[in-house]
């Protein structure tokens, strides 16, 4: 994910992509008929795409299980060399630079690597640097590593997305955390604020149960956190820890250590995890902490999701048999969730920010049950992408409307009762392929509006 600030009206954010300049790989020597090759062959950027950006698909491995959950990546965007060399190919660098007063001027980089150590697409990383003068700071990486994956005789290879393992882990110093008690009914004037250093570490599996690309989907996780909380920086917002009604939950939350194992199980037949076109979903988790002091608790959750495939708005659709064709469509999701035992506040289900309730700031509704409900409208404005050269391309861009809908209350029982707030809004999908887009939000409500800038759709 882009760091990006909830709130445009205090932050000042600024990402900008660098200008990489090409150069051939291998230089070409003439050679005597029937003599080897030197050296690697030359790499062809516009291998196996048209010249629109079109890929045509090939033909998969006919033993290959529910080939439509296989994505194909062509020899054209499989560059080798140095994390340099394939410089908005395979790599991306983000610099990040803010200023607010509650944390100074900061900047960093966040650096994602697609092909990470040149394993033809087989891995993953994400590392995110940042730091401010008042001493903000968050130091993070994410991995992961394809299960299922094979090479193809054109030079290409294909990816069964649902088979992967995860690792993460990381150091964070957020001086501006917002807490504004618990239920739904909680005021703008309730805000306040603590600081929070998060270390964590936690590693995990997805796969399927029935065969490469199943329907039936699972995941299990472990996950380790400590958390060490102190006073806000926000302006004009107390802190936490000297509000009278929060004092409990903060000293409760205080220096606590926990242990999660999260585990999920779903009926998923969606056509892609990250950009799906149809299908649906329905699927339960349990996520569970043990932690220090001997307290232990978890939160229990039931999800449900919907995609329908659309005509085509501003685009013709795809052309022939053809990997990721230019597709709008129509998804619904929504959850239920509720916490059992015993959890400090800021584990505890809650609405606002970049994926929930989209006009509000992040954690802006808090209590042991929440539920939320999304419509999304996509559509592909520019069906095939762009390309600033042979190399540097955008492969979608796609324009999106949203409706959210939720609520959080004591129990699930009492979600009936509670108030239920809502957000709409738009944004836009900048994909550099299916399974990674970049995703720009601006959502209002009652409370004004919001901007975020995420990794990946928001369900």
């Amino acid at each position: 994910m882009l760091p990006c600030p909830e709130r445009p009206s205090r932050w000042l954010c600024h990402g900008t992509l660098l200008v990489l300049l090409a150069a051939p790989l291998w230089a070409q020597v003439p050679q005597e008929p029937g003599d080897p090759p030197l050296g690697p062959p030359l790499y062809d950027p516009r291998a196996g795409m048209d010249a629109d950006g079109r890929i045509p698909k090939p033909e998969f491995p006919a033993d290959l299980e529910h080939p439509d959950r296989w994505r194909y990546t062509p020899p054209g965007r499989i560059k080798p060399g140095s994390i340099l060399e394939r410089f908005l190919v395979t790599s991306f660098a983000s610099p990040i630079l803010f200023r607010n007063a509650d944390v100074g001027f900061g900047g960093g980089v966040a650096l994602t690597d697609i092909d990470f150590r040149n394993e033809r697409y087989r891995e993953f990383a994400n590392i995110v640097l940042t730091y401010s003068e008042e001493g903000q700071q968050a130091y993070r990486m994410n991995w992961s590593r394809w299960l299922h994956y094979r090479d193809l005789p054109d030079g290409g290879i294909v990816r069964e997305e649902r088979g992967r393992l995860f690792a993460r882990g990381g150091y964070e110093k957020t001086l501006t955390r917002r807490y504004f008690g618990r239920g739904s009914r909680s005021r703008p004037e309730d805000e306040s604020s603590y600081t929070e250093e998060l270390s964590a570490l936690g590693f995990g599996i997805r796969d399927t149960l029935d065969g490469q690309g199943g329907d039936w989907l699972w995941r299990a996780d472990l996950h380790a956190e400590q958390h060490g909380l102190s006073g806000g920086r926000v302006q004009g917002v107390p802190s936490t820890s000297n509000v009278e009604a929060y004092a409990a939950d903060y000293a409760r939350g205080d220096g606590v250590t926990q242990a999660w194992l999260l585990l999920s199980l779903a009926h998923d037949t969606r056509d892609s995890l990250h950009q799906p076109y149809s299908g649906h979903r329905v699927g339960v988790s349990a996520n569970l902490a043990q932690q220090s002091e001997g307290r232990s608790g978890g939160v229990l959750g039931f999800d449900a999701q919907q995609v329908w495939t659309l005509p085509p708005l501003f685009h013709q659709g795809g052309n022939g048999r053809e990997e990721h064709p230019p597709t709008d469509s129509l998804a619904i999701g929504g959850y239920v969730q509720e916490t059992v035992g015993s959890l400090p506040f800021y584990s505890l289900p809650s609405l606002g920010g970049g994926s929930t309730l989209r006009s509000y700031i992040e954690n802006r509704f808090t209590d042991r049950a929440a539920a939320h409900g999304t419509v999304e409208y996509r559509a592909g404005i520019v069906p095939r992408g762009y390309a600033f050269s042979d190399t540097i391309r955008i492969e979608r861009i796609s324009a999106a409307l949203f409706y959210d809908l939720g609520t959080v209350a004591g129990s699930v029982d009492a979600l009936s009762r509670a108030h239920w707030h809502h957000s709409y809004g738009m944004g836009l999908r900048i994909g550099f392929a299916r399974e990674a887009v970049f995703r720009i939000d601006v959502g209002w409500g009652t409370e004004g509006s919001n901007f975020t800038i995420g990794y990946g759709n928001t369900f």
